[in-house]
């Protein structure tokens, strides 16, 4: 181990969610209850982390200095429904999901997706409210969506108008869209530093686009992405006329179904605008690096370990600060593929699965937190064997 030598541990917990099942700060607990019943004398110091989508704001809370705020505003379909958001205690900063409003988790199991008339509207009316309170520095994390309507909606919110005509009606989250104006978006924007937590770089159109890549998961068919494809590429033509901006094949245009390319759009309406890895943002939020500093492991993990932690996921973004840190790093996660254990073997981390044996995915799900405190257990176990090596070379208690 590295920093302060031989003795009890300073273990950084900083793991993302396992989606679907536990949230950062609760695999973080897991993690932490795990390793105390094997190491109780290490000093643990719990730094949950995300990616910019669902549990971004957990991760923020759980440092302190933030407190809770809630707004009435709609779900993707139009619903009424209370949400969250974050204002840090000095009133100057505000931090919001637009999957709080705007995401798939907003919409009932068992309820059948409409992805074709979902929209960012109820993101936009959270963020009117956080200008109400006079705050002028926001963070937007914008994954988990569950539109793909081009930041149509969260621009309207906000004071864009649309013209619309239904002769001219296209299949999408505004049919007969035919001309847009941003003369009358909301004025106190221009006060505002935003700041966007994004971590994906696909373009707003084509094969690796909004509509092509994250349609399918939010419930389009074949025919439904493409109408969706037809009807973002109207939208973009008006917006980029409007905003006199071209902004459709910017990475992470296609975020969020597209509200990254809005968000890009009216960037000349706003005080300064930056788009930014959404774990790096997450990290700054959260102290990580004076965490870091000064640990002897890092621990991370998140829900699969696969051939997307090599796009820029949280779990290779700790290894990799970690590696320039000289800090050992290791990674858990509810499965860990090939790929994935090579992704961050290269960055000089060791992933580790947390299931102990075969089980169907559900069942592995359900008994995620009992899982990854028995993982927490484990590693600190064989780091125990690790320190005790360690402690025997050096006081030459080697036999002869």
């Amino acid at each position: 181990m590295t920093g302060r030598g031989i003795g009890p541990l300073r273990v950084v917990l900083a793991p993302d969610s396992f989606k679907g099942s536990l949230t950062s700060v609760e695999v973080a607990h897991a993690l932490a209850q795990g390793w105390a019943a094997a190491r109780p004398d290490d000093e643990l110091i719990l730094a949950p982390l995300a990616d910019g989508g669902e549990g971004t704001l957990a991760a923020i809370a759980e440092t302190g200095g933030w407190e809770w705020q809630e707004c009435s505003t709609h779900d993707p379909l139009g619903r009424p429904l209370t949400a969250r958001w974050l204002l840090s205690s000095d009133g100057q900063r505000a931090a919001v999901e637009l999957a709080e409003a705007s995401g798939l988790s907003r919409l009932p199991e068992g309820e059948p997706r409409s992805p074709l008339i979902a929209t960012t509207e109820g993101t936009g009316e959270i963020l009117a409210d956080i200008l109400d309170t006079g705050v002028r520095r926001v963070l937007l994390g914008v994954g988990g969506s569950a539109t793909t309507d081009g930041g149509a909606g969260l621009l309207r919110a906000l004071g864009a108008w649309y013209r619309s005509d239904p002769a001219e009606a296209l299949p999408g989250p505004i049919p007969d869209l035919v001309a847009m104006d941003l003369a009358a978006l909301d004025i106190r924007l221009r006060e505002v530093d935003f700041r966007v937590a994004c971590d994906v770089t696909n373009p707003l159109l084509g094969d690796h686009g909004a509509a092509a890549t994250y349609g399918p998961q939010k419930g389009a068919w074949p025919e439904d992405v493409a109408a969706l494809e037809a009807w973002l590429g109207r939208f973009a033509d008006l917006l980029e006329k409007a905003s006199g901006t071209t902004a459709r094949d910017l990475p992470g245009a296609g975020a969020a179904g597209g509200a990254g390319f809005g968000l890009m759009c009216i960037a000349g309406h706003l005080h300064s605008f930056e788009l930014v890895p959404g774990v790096d943002v997450v990290m700054e939020e959260t102290n990580f690096d004076e965490r870091l500093a000064t640990a002897d492991l890092v621990i991370t993990g998140e829900g699969r370990i696969d051939d997307q932690t090599a796009y820029g996921k949280t779990a290779l973004g700790v290894a990799r600060r970690a590696a320039v840190a000289g800090v050992p790093c290791l990674a858990v996660g509810g499965a860990a593929t090939r790929e994935g254990v090579a992704a961050l073997a290269a960055a000089g981390a060791v992933a580790v699965p947390v299931v102990d044996g075969p089980m169907p995915l559900d069942d592995a799900m359900s008994r995620a937190k009992p899982l990854v405190a028995a993982a927490g257990e484990r590693l600190a176990r064989l780091v125990e064997i690790g320190v005790a090596v360690r402690e025997r070379r050096a006081t030459g208690a080697r036999p002869e």
